[in-house]
């Protein structure tokens, strides 16, 4: 019977030692890149197998985070975890992903199967229908660490990683006015989330330094669809006085005004101007192209992994809850240029 291959045997072979060798499985960043190398190829040559649960409950971790995100549909949270992802791996970490498709319940379920899981920590973007936040404080009770991204929470002292939403919809709001859009309108998402209605409040905030009139009838409130956004022109249509442009909380709903607006024949951005939010994959692929505020997908992933490792790592206990905000990115294209050249403002 072949003999089974232990840490000690590949140390040995490389003439260095076990907790070396440990260490360059788990991809510490401690271990240069060549020993990583040399001790991986060492134990594939060998079929040395990792047992994964005796190194975890020797350490004490479990080496994997959890991440709760609201859609894997999604190009946005896809790109995020990507960024998650390369901070996880270049610290021997492996990733749990559960979606929650925006649901409360699914939500409460998730994180209790990645505590069950027994996971180092959990990445959470809030879901739509969440309104009670106490499963999220029972973990925190418990000691496990969380950060929050995209979609945080004020309030519960949990970290977290966002971008600056209110920034981002007074540029884009500020670039129509700059393009010589004077009626404005908003397409809205669902206020109880902090990341709407801080958009929401960035596009009246415009409007308001370049006193524009600010209209309850050009604000339809939705739920972040391309379904919504053919029904928010259809509804500002109606009205006695119709808006020249949209800003829409999210690119879905930017995406469903531009195909509303090109069933009625309104060209786009002649006659209509759209701006967006997230500059989704198929922004840039649509005709025309669609201008859109960029949240730094790639580093808001990557922060909110740094983050959580650095909780995790804290030797008493968690550190201060501390907020991360990103700046924003105007991506400006064809949906919005009405003028073939201009100024900001």
């Amino acid at each position: 019977m072949n003999k089974k291959i232990t840490i000690t045997d590949l140390a040995e072979t490389l003439g260095t030692t076990p907790g070396t060798v440990s260490r360059a499985l788990n991809n510490h960043p401690a271990i240069s890149d060549a020993m990583k190398k040399k001790v991986h190829a060492l134990a594939d040559k060998l079929h040395y197998k990792r047992n994964q649960i005796a190194s975890s409950l020797r350490l004490g971790k479990s080496y994997t985070i959890g991440v709760l995100i609201p859609s894997a549909d999604i190009n946005f949270f896809g790109s995020v975890v990507h960024g998650i992802e390369s901070v996880a791996n270049e610290n021997g970490y492996r990733i749990l992903l559960f979606q929650t498709n925006e649901g409360y319940k699914s939500e409460m379920e998730g994180l209790e199967a990645l505590l069950s899981a027994h996971v180092d920590g959990v990445l959470v973007s809030i879901a739509k229908e969440t309104r009670d936040y106490g499963h999220f404080t029972a973990a925190r009770d418990i000691g496990m660490p969380l950060v929050f991204f995209d979609r945080a929470k004020e309030g519960l002292n949990i970290s977290s990683v966002v971008i600056d939403d209110f920034n981002g919809a007074f540029l884009a709001t500020e670039h129509l006015i700059a393009q010589g859009y004077q009626k404005i309108a908003h397409i809205g998402g669902q206020q109880h989330i902090k990341a709407f209605s801080d958009r929401f409040n960035g596009y009246k905030a415009a409007l308001k330094k370049h006193k524009l009139p600010f209209k309850k009838q050009w604000i339809f409130d939705g739920d972040v669809s391309i379904e919504a956004g053919k029904e928010a022109i259809a509804y500002f249509l109606k009205q006695k006085e119709s808006p020249d442009a949209v800003f829409a909380v999210e690119d879905y709903s930017a995406l469903g005004a531009m195909k509303e607006l090109k069933s009625r024949k309104i060209s786009v951005p002649e006659a209509f101007g759209v701006f967006g939010f997230a500059n989704e994959l198929f922004a840039e692929h649509i005709t025309p192209s669609l201008s859109s505020v960029d949240q730094q997908t790639i580093m808001m992933g990557k922060e909110a992994m740094s983050l959580l490792l650095s909780i995790i790592d804290a030797k008493k206990g968690q550190p201060a809850c501390k907020s991360i905000i990103l700046n924003p990115v105007l991506c400006t294209r064809e949906s919005s240029q009405k003028l073939s050249n201009y100024q900001s403002i």
